[in-house]
């Protein structure tokens, strides 16, 4: 089935007529209009998509105000990316807790944040310059009742005034940065508590998710696990309200109506190779180790079933610009789900998929990495994008020229050269393998053994010799033998920079350990793919928005599956599932264009 550009862009995405399985099928050619069933076999006024950060408050206030409602998970349990964050909520405005610490936060102050033209990184990129004002109002001017209507269903936060610790893009004048405390709940990490003792100081996804899921059950929300979304309806394909949806559950289809309302909250993209090659031609199949996998995908199925009925995307560049945590250098290695801030222990409930913990990295000065081809190719020392946050711009003024003009450049690289590739012409950079020896082994403290790396699945190799370690790097996403010459000639030419203190290569500080002890290492050490900051177009209801600028009726959305705001995290998400469960349920047929 061939599809001309002009006629995808007049017909609204030409998507419409597929469902999401369809979309994602390499056979589309059999893709039938997609028509509401004839009979539902459940019926609530709202149908939220999605049990994370966005569609658990979403269904709550949904369900206080009156409405119905169900919430479909596509997992075996709630939770989302959310509950395997760090528990970081930068909700501000002029919170309780702000002015308890004679904090003086406004919306005004906060929207002026947010939307601050002058504010760029070191490498020149801008945190806040392309988010959508209209969008950013609304956050600001809900902000501070999201986190009240928080504290008044249960999430209990750190006792300390707010701070800048895990922010990412949330703002220059003032500390806004709350966190969840963990308290009593089991850990997904650990599949038990914290120890006692820190409870209550200990910053946790868990410790914000599960209060809401109390809470939700408390009140009424009808959870569904295991019933992933496979489809949304329009009275008909391309026109109309939203009517419902269709779900899988474990090979049964069931059809769901929605009275008012359907609430995406799917969480994003990144975990959909194809959709997020859209915004970077590089992250190919190899970039697999997903922040909050195993525990939640985001396969962009609420972006496709907004596409499929006519919905736009919103707000591209702040999922390209190179600012915040949408790439991250690996927190462990030796492991597939290696994201910095998620260490997955024996015991969690989906160890069985994540296979190992990984091992944590003290220090950079203990390894080398190198590309598929036994090469290096920057100083492992070197960080990641930044991000702006609480007095990181010194002496800053909003909206200043001198805010950008005063910032010392620096390019922060080493994304961008592990991404680079090997230069055969192909996307995709491929495998980094982080090579060591026997004695970083014990200045580490490391047990290079399972369940702390995973040698079954191919993320970890040894040898007795660097150019056996070449030969035994054999995995799915290895493309190319690594030839056992170029990693003996890496490793010499970096133990000689050891003797001399000067890494000529790569500028890495003063090069402290040479790798020459066996047994030899490689452990996968492969960058991260974390946020999602661009989705569906909405408007300050969170109302979905089509290609012609007009709402969708009956369609909300908010959090990781929605675009134009560059905020990394849960504050967003809260804020708008806050917004979105409170427009969705007093709509019934709301209609008109986006603003």
């Amino acid at each position: 089935m061939s599809l001309k550009r002009r006629d995808f862009l007049l017909s609204g995405g030409a998507a419409a007529a597929f469902t999401v399985s369809q979309l994602t099928s390499s056979d589309s050619a059999s893709a039938q209009a997609l028509r509401p069933p004839a009979k539902w076999q459940h019926t609530a006024d709202v149908v939220v998509i999605g049990s994370g950060a966005t569609g658990l408050p979403a269904a709550i206030v949904a369900r206080e105000a009156g409405a119905s409602v169900i919430l479909v998970e596509a997992e075996k349990d709630i939770g989302g990316h959310a509950i395997t964050s760090g528990g970081n909520v930068p909700l501000g405005g002029g919170t309780s807790v702000q002015r308890k610490y004679g904090i003086k936060d406004s919306p005004d102050l906060l929207f002026r944040d947010l939307t601050d033209w002058s504010v760029v990184e070191p490498n020149g990129f801008p945190d806040y310059r392309y988010n959508d004002r209209e969008i950013i109002r609304a956050f600001a001017d809900s902000s501070a009742a999201t986190f009240e209507w928080l504290l008044a269903h249960g999430v209990i936060f750190v006792d300390k005034a707010p701070d800048d610790f895990g922010g990412t893009s949330v703002g220059n004048s003032v500390p806004r940065e709350m966190h969840s405390a963990a308290m009593d709940w089991p850990m997904v990490q650990t599949g038990k508590p914290a120890d006692a003792m820190i409870r209550k100081m200990l910053s946790s996804g868990n410790g914000l998710m599960r209060p809401l899921e109390a809470a939700a059950k408390k009140g009424g929300v009808r959870i569904l696990l295991e019933h992933r979304m496979t489809a949304i309806y329009r009275e008909s394909p391309t026109s109309g309200r939203v009517i419902g949806i269709a779900v899988d559950n474990k090979g049964k289809k069931l059809d769901i109506r929605a009275r008012k309302s359907v609430i995406i909250a799917t969480g994003g993209s990144t975990g959909n190779v194809n959709f997020r090659r859209m915004f970077d031609p590089r992250l190919t199949e190899e970039y697999c180790g997903l922040a909050g996998m195993p525990w939640s995908n985001q396969n962009a199925s609420g972006e496709l079933s907004g596409l499929a009925i006519g919905a736009a995307l919103w707000g591209l560049y702040n999922q390209t610009g190179e600012f915040g945590s949408n790439l991250t250098k690996p927190g462990t290695i030796g492991c597939q789900y290696n994201y910095v801030n998620l260490k997955w222990i024996p015991g969690s409930p989906v160890f069985d998929r994540a296979r190992a913990s990984g091992l944590s990295v003290a220090n950079w000065q203990d390894l080398i990495m190198v590309n598929m081809l036994g090469q290096r190719f920057y100083d492992e020392t070197g960080g990641q994008f930044t991000a702006n946050d609480y007095h990181s711009i010194k002496d800053y003024v909003q909206g200043s020229y001198l805010n950008a003009k005063n910032r010392k450049y620096n390019p922060n690289n080493f994304i961008n050269a592990a991404l680079a590739g090997i230069g055969d012409g192909r996307n995709g950079g491929g495998p980094i393998w982080a090579i060591f020896d026997a004695d970083a082994i014990i200045r580490e403290k490391w047990d290079p053994h399972a369940p702390n790396v995973d040698i079954k699945a191919g993320f970890f190799f040894s040898a007795d010799t660097l150019g056996d370690l070449a030969e035994a790097i054999q995995m799915q996403y290895q493309r190319v033998p690594m030839p056992r010459a170029n990693l003996e000639r890496t490793v010499a030419r970096y133990n000689s920079f050891v003797d001399s203190g000067v890494d000529e290569d790569f500028g890495k500080p003063k090069p402290l350990h040479k790798i020459e002890k066996p047994p030899f290492y490689a452990a996968w050490a492969t960058p991260v793919v974390h946020d999602t900051r661009a989705g569906l177009r909405i408007n300050a209801k969170c109302q979905v928005v089509d290609w012609t600028g007009n709402v969708i009726p009956g369609l909300y959305c908010g959090g990781e599956s929605a675009g134009g705001f560059s905020q990394h995290g849960l504050a967003r998400a809260v804020c708008q599932g806050y917004i979105a469960g409170t427009n969705a349920a007093g709509t019934a047929t709301q209609r008109g264009n986006a603003g």
